[in-house]
C-alpha cells in the first residue's frame, strides 16, 4: 500500500502554537540521565552493558532494542541538542558512532544499519537531557507479520549473550588510535 499525504498547511498555526508542557515546568538544570549515569560508573560497564568507552564518551546496548544488538553511543558530557556540543565534542561522538557501525557489522554481519538521532521529545528522544545516538542493525524481513499485526518486536537473543559476542568481537579488532 503506497502511503498517502494529506495536506493541511492551516494545521502549523496550530502545531506551533502547542507549547512542551514538559519545558514549562522543568527545572532550571536538566535532570540526571541514566547515561550520566553509566558515565560516572566505569567500574560497572559490564552490568550496564557498555561495550567500550574512551576519554570522550561510551558505546553500550540499548536495553530496550528495536532490534538485537541495538547500540547507544553517548558522549559523557550530557546536553541535550547536537549544536550545543563543541565542533571537538560532534568529531568524537561520530568517531564513536563509526566504530559502534563496525562492531555492528562485524559482529552481526547485518544487511544494513540504521543510525539516528531523535533529538528533543517530540523528535522521539527518550532521554531529551542527554543527546545520544542511535545504531541499529538491520535485516531484510526482521519485521514480519508478528511485528505488523500483534505490534510486538522478537528479539530473539538475550542482552547477556550479546554482550559478550560484542566484547569479543571489540577485542579481537581494537580500536585503531
Amino acid at each position: 500500500m503506497k502511503t498517502q499525504n494529506l495536506w493541511a498547511p492551516w494545521r502549523m498555526q496550530y502545531i506551533e502554537a502547542i507549547k512542551d508542557e514538559s519545558s514549562a515546568t522543568a527545572p532550571a538544570a536538566p535532570a540526571r540521565s541514566f547515561l550520566l549515569d553509566y558515565w560516572d560508573q566505569p567500574q560497572r560497564d559490564a552490568e550496564h552493558f557498555v561495550i567500550e568507552r574512551d576519554a570522550h564518551g561510551m558505546i553500550l546496548f540499548n536495553l530496550y532494542p528495536f532490534t538485537n544488538g541495538h547500540l547507544l553511543v553517548a558522549l559523557g558530557d550530557a546536553r541535550p541538542r547536537l549544536l550545543d556540543y563543541e565542533p571537538a565534542q560532534r568529531e568524537a561522538l561520530w568517531r564513536l558512532v563509526d566504530r559502534g557501525t563496525d562492531l555492528v557489522e562485524r559482529t552481526l554481519n547485518c544487511q544494513g544499519v540504521n543510525i539516528g538521532v531523535n533529538q528533543g521529545r517530540a523528535a522521539g528522544a527518550g532521554v531529551p537531557q542527554h543527546l545520544h545516538v542511535h545504531i541499529v542493525p538491520r535485516w531484510s524481513g526482521d519485521t514480519n507479520f508478528i511485528t505488523v499485526v500483534g505490534e510486538v518486536r522478537v528479539i530473539p537473543a538475550a542482552l547477556e549473550l550479546m554482550y559478550q559476542r560484542f566484547i569479543a568481537t571489540a577485542a579481537a579488532h581494537p580500536r585503531a588510535v
